[in-house]
């Protein structure tokens, strides 16, 4: 339309068509027939200031016998060439082609691209991106949460809600889980796969911290227990550009419409637990993946089960196991530390740094990519976990040491002896710190009489010497025989070079 208004404001100058022609870089053919309808028209320069380009158009070319608003040739029915777009290695040649076969007589390639992009334009005002089917999933938690209420105290705790949209068919999953921190985001990951029966391309997820360590646009860090998670399904994961909502649109939508249907809809129920929650939103999500869309005149399950699932990769045989990956230190006593606990590895380790994979079972120590050490998880008992064949040489005849161990061994030489080795296990903060002190008093006892041996216990006991020192004093100085301070005096002797109670009268 600006070069029909150009042709006339030049045309009233006095211009030749030739030199219009030359001057707009068109054909004076198109001149012609232009100045030609103007003309038929009653239209001449300067045009009426209220006459649109719109307005312009439909004087100059609207066709006689033709009603407004109806096509001359059949069309294609465009919500079927979206949903066929969906699928793997189909485009707008290939759909074109299909009409063309149709309909012989029907519209060229141009003019069914433009058709097309125009039925796309009044399904969204923004941006369409083109999700291939199998090719993405987009992961974010919902800002709303749901209340789930204690049956027990009454005390109302406010669970988060995850949401997964299927980019091609916009399949939707929820669930609620109680926190958004790495295990439970994990594990929805897990369940959203189970759900799909099948694993996309790539997950599109938001920059939360349990997913991405650090949000970059160029090379953002995955959290590497994340990144385990998605190598054993085979997934990618493509973080969305920081604070750019419009990458991950479908599953905004998808958040939105959750909020609707699920905290909306569910807004007069009550949940006593995070499974009634859950089974409730399973419910919502039905309503959500059966509702037909308008403009597309299927509905979201009805694209998945044609579109989408057959071309999801298979699920493993096994459901991923969370585990937390940790770096960690070997200290000076082989052992490393995971939440309170020590786990040993062998002892040349010593001052190395290690990974340390957490799961609810297992403790796995790594060492430069290679297993060195594997043990049970402790949740209680004794602190430290040590596996004998990672000690020393010179430590490896202790590891047995224990407090039954050493009352045993005092039993075998009575009942003092016993008593003896109880109290001074007691006495420590530790019943470990005793154990050196037991060995030493036992190896004192070994090569005694039994009778003696439970002499000097219980002149040990009696006098409440319980180290190693006391009581190989007691023995190198005969004190065993010997009363203890304020014990009952025995009865004076008879001697010639006593004096007696007369000399002093």
């Amino acid at each position: 339309m600006r070069h029909l208004r150009q042709m006339l404001r030049l045309t009233r100058d006095g211009m030749s068509v030739r030199d219009i022609a030359e001057r707009l870089g068109i054909a004076r053919s198109t001149v012609q027939e232009n100045l030609k309808r103007a003309e038929q028209a009653g239209l001449s320069w300067p045009l009426p200031g209220a006459l649109t380009d719109e307005a312009l158009e439909g004087r100059l070319f609207a066709r006689a016998g033709v009603k407004q608003g109806l096509r001359r040739r059949p069309e294609p029915h465009w919500g079927d060439a979206v949903v066929e777009l969906k699928k793997p290695g189909v485009t707008l040649q290939i759909l074109w082609e299909e009409y063309r076969a149709v309909h012989p007589q029907g519209y060229g390639y141009s003019r069914f691209c433009e058709l097309f992009r125009s039925f796309e334009r009044r399904l969204s005002p923004t941006m369409r991106q083109d999700h291939v089917a199998g090719d993405k999933v987009f992961v974010d938690y919902s800002g709303k949460k749901i209340a789930i209420v204690d049956p027990r105290t009454g005390e109302i705790r406010q669970a988060e809600i995850f949401v997964a949209v299927l980019g091609a068919s916009n399949f939707t999953y929820a669930e609620a889980t109680w926190t958004q921190t790495l295990p439970d985001w994990i594990g929805a990951h897990g369940r959203m796969f189970r759900f799909f029966g099948g694993v996309p391309r790539l997950i599109v997820p938001d920059n939360l911290k349990s997913g991405v360590n650090r949000a970059s646009f160029y090379d953002p860090e995955i959290n590497r227990s994340y990144g385990m998670m998605a190598a054993h399904y085979g997934v990618g994961v493509l973080p969305a550009r920081p604070r750019r909502p419009k990458d991950k649109a479908k599953v905004e939508n998808g958040v939105r419409f959750a909020q609707t249907c699920i905290l909306g809809r569910l807004r007069h129920q009550t949940f006593f637990s995070l499974a009634e929650a859950n089974a409730a939103i399973a419910g919502a999500c039905e309503r959500i993946n059966d509702h037909v869309v308008r403009r597309l005149g299927v509905s979201r399950r009805h694209l998945f089960e044609t579109v989408e699932r057959p071309t999801l990769a298979p699920l493993p045989c096994d459901d991923y196991e969370f585990a937390e990956w940790r770096f960690a230190r070997v200290g000076t006593d082989y052992h490393v530390e995971y939440e309170g606990f020590f786990y040993s590895v062998p002892h040349g380790l010593i001052r190395e740094q290690v990974d340390l994979r957490a799961t609810s079972r297992t403790i796995e120590i790594f060492h430069r990519g290679q297993r060195v050490a594997a043990h049970q998880r402790r949740y209680g008992g004794r602190r430290h976990g040590t596996d004998p064949d990672h000690m020393p040489s010179s430590h490896r005849r202790y590891a047995d040491w224990t407090p039954e161990r050493f009352r045993r061994w005092a039993t075998s030489v009575g009942p003092q002896t016993e008593g003896l080795i109880t109290a001074i296990l007691a006495h420590r903060p530790h019943p470990e710190q005793g154990f050196r002190t037991c060995l030493g008093v036992l190896r004192l006892l070994r090569d005694l009489e039994p009778s003696r041996a439970e002499a000097v216990s219980a002149r040990a006991l009696q006098i409440g010497a319980l180290t190693y020192k006391s009581i190989a004093s007691i023995l190198a100085n005969r004190l065993a025989a010997q009363p203890a301070r304020g014990a009952e005096p025995t009865a004076i002797l008879e001697h010639a070079n006593l004096r007696g109670p007369g000399y002093f009268h």
